[in-house]
């Protein structure tokens, strides 16, 4: 009998979902609303059974353990955004090689992406965003500006090549541009604004801040 919430099945043991019933979904539904009311730290398991309606030792037929259960709200959100994020690069450089107009290279932008990828699932992004404290997902802000750090100076070398009057910036200095920036897009979503708001400051953001990405990337 399973007498704790610290309790872990074996090393080794898969901690994918356990059970594709409709009984999972039910117990994804109580997963999310504990996370949300009380963050990853506060969550219980006995309080996640009662929500779903059984016991803890019903609960690790689909989870693993606790981490399990956060890892398994976030990390579909976290494929898509470096999907939309890879496929956003990739199709830039190809624009470049193939001498599009400055207009079609940067007519798609970061909010475009939280507009597709991060609106339809804001409940993962809140969850990913502040109440993650205790897992290996609470300086995401800080991996993800620092991930794209290093794409953007690429971006920038590579458009120098190209002939951009491009701008020098310092590592230290682009960090702080990208966190003022992404933290900017991600606000309306954090402070639970509807659709509508969310979209009306994004555009505000956009105005904002793209003046003077396309002055650091030489774009008259």
């Amino acid at each position: 009998m399973i007498a704790n919430d610290d309790y872990r099945f074996p090393a080794g043991i898969d901690e994918m979902p356990r059970d594709k019933t409709l009984s999972h979904e039910k117990v994804k539904k109580a997963v999310k609303e504990e996370f949300l009311e009380k963050g990853f730290e506060d969550a219980s398991i006995r309080s996640i059974g009662a929500r779903a309606g059984m016991t803890s030792a019903g609960l690790y037929r689909h989870y693993a353990d606790k981490e399990a259960m956060f890892n398994a709200m976030v990390e579909p959100l976290i494929e898509s955004i470096k999907e939309w994020t890879d496929k956003h690069t990739n199709k830039k450089y190809d624009l470049l090689e193939g001498g599009t107009s400055d207009n079609e290279l940067f007519g798609e932008t970061f909010v475009d992406m939280v507009k597709e990828v991060i609106l339809p699932r804001r409940d993962e992004f809140i969850l990913l965003m502040s109440r993650s404290g205790g897992t290996k997902y609470e300086h995401f802000i800080h991996d993800y500006v620092e991930d794209n750090q290093k794409e953007f100076l690429e971006a920038i070398r590579y458009l120098k090549e190209k002939g951009y009057q491009t701008i020098e910036l310092g590592e230290e200095e682009l960090h702080m541009l990208l966190s003022a920036y992404l933290t900017a897009c991600f606000e309306p979503i954090i402070h639970d604004y509807d659709d509508k708001k969310v979209i009306k400051y994004l555009n505000t953001v956009q105005e904002f801040f793209m003046p003077g990405w396309l002055r650091i990337m030489g774009i008259k």
